[in-house]
């Protein structure tokens, strides 16, 4: 019966190992240090890392969607200039018009990454308060059993 435990301690330092390769930020460590003082170093580096790796897939989702957005974007520009052209206008019109189109679209897309930047953050907030939230209910419940 010793075996499988031994296995099982095997198998966890492995995934502690694998995992300890996320490199944790300062403000994730303050976070965390500041919320669960009297949890184990190993407790605390595990959450650690699980934040940061919520963060960070927060993160990568926000900029491949941006990227896709842009990449559409620019893809349906360069159609309708192709639609343009092939309808015979005056070239000076057509350019000063992309043109137009081209800084509506800079403009638009600052503000797109500028949302999804904000997304990402209250994202990232979001996971931080519903950390503060499960982790007061710790605390709490701590604090009512002293008083007792």
């Amino acid at each position: 019966m010793t075996e499988p435990t031994n296995t099982n301690d095997q198998s966890n330092e492995t995934n502690v190992s694998q995992s300890s390769s996320i490199e944790v930020s300062d403000r994730t460590n303050s976070l965390v240090d500041q919320n669960m003082p009297n949890a184990s170093d190993q407790v605390r580096q595990e959450t650690k890392q699980l934040i940061e790796a919520i963060t960070r897939k927060a993160q990568s989702e926000t900029q491949k969607a941006g990227e896709l957005v842009q990449e559409n974007y620019l893809e349906a520009v360069r159609n309708i200039r192709t639609e343009i052209e092939k309808l015979n206008l005056d070239p000076e019109r057509v350019e000063e018009s992309i043109k137009l189109v081209q800084m509506d679209a800079e403009k638009n897309w600052e503000s797109l990454v500028k949302e999804f930047e904000d997304f990402g953050n209250r994202l990232n907030e979001a996971a931080q308060a519903a950390w503060s939230i499960l982790t007061a209910s710790d605390d709490d419940s701590d604090s009512s059993s002293q008083s007792k």
